[in-house]
């Protein structure tokens, strides 16, 4: 039986010591052995995804199941467009990268639990029904890198009708979510997933978002709970709630555009360092007591809040080529 798996003959990946910024906007190359670079995936020794191990190309369901399954090293290439109704869990060690814009995962949830050292990129996902979890659904897992990927659903549908478009939760640590387009849905992206967790996430949570694109989600971008949260250089193009830090989580937010935003960072239970973020058209600008998350253990740069919606559209989703 053809279940689309086909063993690239370019072998094995080469270590990156750091990946190159692109800067050509018609052509925005990358390299398949690319490692996360920023945020929290770059603590707890790193996020190498599948480095070092097999690149295979999948166009089917079933090959792109068989190719994550295990936890042996693996780069993953989906080469075109994937439908079904389904879940699929994710191994360790795994970078799953969409070759082109043919890359899109409809209805098709990804499931990373109770792993460590995945990188997802340039992806687009999108109608994943409630009963098959989240867009991408982490938990009890570490260094995770999602990037350049675009995630949405709909408005059309009752609230529940689908769950998140990337929620961390069950004591998931060191994860970068970067360059990623999430639009159009009610809730966006949960870290931490019950006010009754504490037990378990007390310590963990550790979570970057950083030069995304939110337009049109009704909340939760993001809502952390007990966590650490760094929101920078993102633009919240038309959301009601944003950044709602709760149960003792911190954030830094820093370096970001709110435009049309009823509650742009907000919160009672949970504490908020704001710096240099623009409220455009936007109401109750910062209602979260002051925290305090000052800075962070790793190197970023801040685009100031003047210039983020210039870099961050036409950067922002799966734009990239390999």
């Amino acid at each position: 039986m053809h279940i689309g798996i086909r063993l690239v003959a370019y072998g094995l990946l080469v270590a990156h010591s750091c990946s190159t910024p692109i800067v050509d906007s018609l052509a925005k190359r990358a390299a398949l052995g690319d490692i996360a670079t920023t945020g929290y995936a770059t603590m707890n020794g790193g996020t190498t995804g599948g480095m070092g191990g097999q690149i295979v190309e999948v166009d089917t369901l079933e090959g792109y199941v068989a190719a994550v399954a295990d936890d042996n090293p693996r780069t993953v290439v989906i080469t075109g467009p994937i439908t079904a109704s389904t879940q699929v869990s994710v191994g360790s060690n795994k970078s799953i990268i969409g070759k082109n814009k043919n890359a899109k995962l409809t209805g098709v949830g990804m499931h990373i639990l109770g792993k460590s050292n995945v990188i997802v990129r340039n992806l687009v996902i999108s109608k994943v029904l409630a009963a098959n979890g989240d867009g991408i659904w982490i938990q009890e897992s570490t260094n995770v890198w999602v990037d350049h990927c675009e995630i949405f659903n709909d408005q059309e549908h009752s609230k529940d009708f689908y769950d998140g478009l990337v929620d961390v939760t069950r004591a998931s640590d060191w994860v970068t979510i970067s360059h990623t387009y999430f639009h159009d849905h009610d809730k966006g992206s949960l870290v931490g997933h019950s006010d009754k967790n504490a037990a378990q996430d007390t310590g963990h949570l550790h979570v970057t978002y950083h030069n995304n694109h939110w337009k049109n989600v009704y909340s939760r971008g993001p809502s952390l709970r007990f966590g650490t949260g760094h929101i920078y250089n993102s633009y919240f193009d038309h959301m009601f709630e944003c950044v709602r830090p709760r149960k003792g989580a911190q954030v830094l937010v820093e370096s970001n555009y709110f435009v049309g935003a009823s509650k742009p960072i907000f919160g009672t239970d949970g504490y908020a360092v704001a710096r240099d973020n623009d409220y455009t058209d936007s109401t109750n600008q910062n209602t979260a007591p002051l925290g305090n998350l000052t800075a962070v253990p790793y190197q970023y740069s801040l685009l100031g809040s003047a210039n983020v919606v210039g870099a961050v559209l036409g950067e922002a989703g799966a734009t990239l080529t390999f």
